[in-house]
C-alpha cells in the first residue's frame, strides 16, 4: 500500500512536470536573427555596401594618381640622375622621399576614413535593427530573439532573419 502511494505521487509528479514542460514549450518562443545576412541582402544593407564601395573607389583612385607621380618622379629621377649636379639630385631625392611619406599618410588617413564610415553605416543599421526586433518581439511573443553570431546551433525554423528584412524594406521604402 505505501509503495503504492509513493508510485501514484511519483507518477503524478511526473505528469504534472510534463505537463507544464509541455506548455512552457509553446510560450517560450525563440528568435535567431543573422545579423551578416541582414547586412548583405536588406535594402539598408545594400545602400551602405553601394556607399561605401563608391567612396572606397573614389579614395583608390587618388591614391593611384598619387602612386603614379611617384612613379612618374622615381623615373624621371633615375633618367636625370648622371646629367644633375649633386645638390639637384640629393633635392630630387629628398622630394621623392617626402612624396613616399605623404602617400604613405595618405593611405592611413583614407583606411581610416573608410573604417568610420563602415562603422557609422553598420551601426546605424544595427540600432534600426535591433528597434526592430524589440517591436516583433514584443508583437509576436518571443521570450527571446539572439544573434546568430552567439549561436553554436539552432535549427532554421525559428531563424526570423528574413521576416525582419522584409518588415525592414517595407519599412525603409
Amino acid at each position: 500500500m505505501v509503495l503504492t502511494k509513493k508510485a501514484s505521487i511519483a507518477a503524478a509528479f511526473l505528469l504534472l512536470v510534463s505537463f507544464t514542460a509541455a506548455n512552457a514549450a509553446d510560450v517560450a518562443k525563440i528568435g535567431i536573427v543573422d545579423f551578416q545576412r541582414f547586412l548583405t541582402t536588406s535594402k539598408a544593407g545594400k545602400t551602405a555596401q553601394e556607399a561605401f564601395k563608391s567612396q572606397g573607389e573614389k579614395m583608390e583612385a587618388d591614391l593611384k594618381k598619387a602612386e603614379d607621380e611617384i612613379k612618374n618622379l622615381k623615373e624621371r629621377l633615375e633618367r636625370e640622375a648622371m646629367v644633375m649636379s649633386q645638390e639637384m639630385r640629393e633635392e630630387k631625392e629628398r622630394e621623392y622621399r617626402i612624396k613616399i611619406n605623404d602617400f604613405k599618410q595618405q593611405k592611413q588617413r583614407f583606411m581610416a576614413v573608410l573604417k568610420s564610415l563602415e562603422g557609422r553605416l553598420v551601426t546605424e543599421i544595427r540600432d534600426e535593427l535591433l528597434e526592430l526586433i524589440k517591436k516583433t518581439g514584443k508583437k509576436e511573443g518571443y521570450l527571446l530573439i539572439i544573434d546568430k553570431a552567439a549561436v553554436h546551433y539552432s535549427p532554421s525554423a525559428i531563424d526570423i532573419t528574413d521576416e525582419l528584412i522584409k518588415q525592414y524594406n517595407e519599412v525603409s521604402q
